[in-house]
């Protein structure tokens, strides 16, 4: 089961046509959710306990563990695909002509992992090391500031805009509380899967004339992340139970259309329940956190290739779908 956060076409006064609807993700069309189960209630003469309020539109509410409309999701999800000829026939958006929305909106935390493929540590000139002899690096992005809505642009930074590179990362969305979780359980506790692309200023230097500091270099890589937009986001979840094993799942970069990265989630140095563990034995993991997982061989610094505006990403996982993302020069401020 494929979800999605989206608004539908209408003008920006019109509350009704703005609002935001969860539904069922496809390439081709999209088909709401809650509109789906009413016209499922009507053609089984059956009742569903419909999510309340703000739930109605808050995905982590229709996925496993614990969302209060996970059993109504995923009935009328295979309702939908049983009948889809007719269903969608009368429900179906176009994807083309709607507005896709980050799938979580404001993550409490938002954790990102440095090297964790050991051929994108290699590219980069380092040496890769042992699962047993090291430990996850992490990062943190500010989540209402640099994630970005697929198929939406991202700014190239004025101040630093020569060195700005891709970062193709499987991530992962947190559907239950966790604390100190073991590797063996530590996927239990995942509502689902999207796509991130950790947008990234390779060679930022805050105030070249500077005087030296030890930790210089380090805090340039850290600021390089930080820039708005620098995080894109989508296009939908795909739900834990759909994926199944998130260490098989294959994954493509392209750059207006030639492909960049190639290759698999199996790759990880650390895998997906490996981090969970990590992070969580740190501090407390939350409904709606988000954790990127680290991107392979293929970025643009390993080749001194970088974006310009006009320029087009798409990433793509396999099981989840394609994330859209243009280059734009940062606009002229007042």
């Amino acid at each position: 089961m494929r979800l999605c956060r989206f608004r539908r076409a209408g003008s920006a006064d019109d509350a009704a046509a703005r609002s935001v609807e969860i539904g069922f993700y496809d390439e081709r069309q999209i088909v709401p959710l809650i509109a789906a189960a009413e016209v499922h209630a009507d053609a089984t003469h059956g009742k569903l306990a419909l999510p309340k309020g703000a739930e109605q539109s808050d995905l982590l509410a229709y996925l496993l563990p614990d969302g209060s409309g996970r059993a109504l999701a995923r009935k009328v999800a295979a309702w939908v695909e049983h009948n889809a000829d007719t269903v969608t026939k009368g429900l179906g958006i176009p994807t083309a002509e709607v507005e896709l929305l980050t799938p979580i909106p404001r993550p409490n935390k938002l954790f990102l992992l440095a090297g964790n493929y050991a051929d994108h540590i290699k590219e980069g000139g380092g040496t890769a090391t042992e699962r047993a002899q090291t430990f996850p690096y992490f990062f943190m992005k500010p989540p209402s500031t640099t994630l970005t809505d697929p198929g939406k642009p991202v700014q190239i930074p004025s101040i630093s805009p020569a060195t700005i590179d891709w970062e193709l990362e499987l991530g992962v969305v947190i559907g239950r509380k966790c604390k100190a979780v073991k590797e063996a359980e530590a996927l239990e506790y995942v509502a689902g899967y999207t796509v991130f692309n950790d947008i990234s200023n390779r060679k930022f230097r805050p105030n070249p004339g500077r005087v030296t500091r030890e930790k210089d270099a380090f805090f340039d890589w850290l600021h390089g992340k930080w820039f708005d937009g620098f995080c894109p986001c989508g296009p939908c979840v795909t739900s834990a139970d759909a994926i199944g094993d998130p260490q098989a799942l294959a994954m493509k970069l392209t750059l207006n259309g030639d492909v960049r990265q190639n290759a698999t989630t199996g790759q990880m140095i650390f895998p997906v329940a490996a981090l969970i563990e990590f992070i969580s034995s740190i501090c407390t993991l939350e409904p709606g956190d988000m954790i990127s997982t680290g991107t392979p061989s293929g970025v643009g610094n390993a080749t001194g290739t970088y974006l310009k505006p006009g320029d087009v990403l798409e990433a793509t996982i396999d099981k989840i779908g394609t994330l859209r993302t243009p280059m734009i020069a940062e606009e002229p401020r007042a």
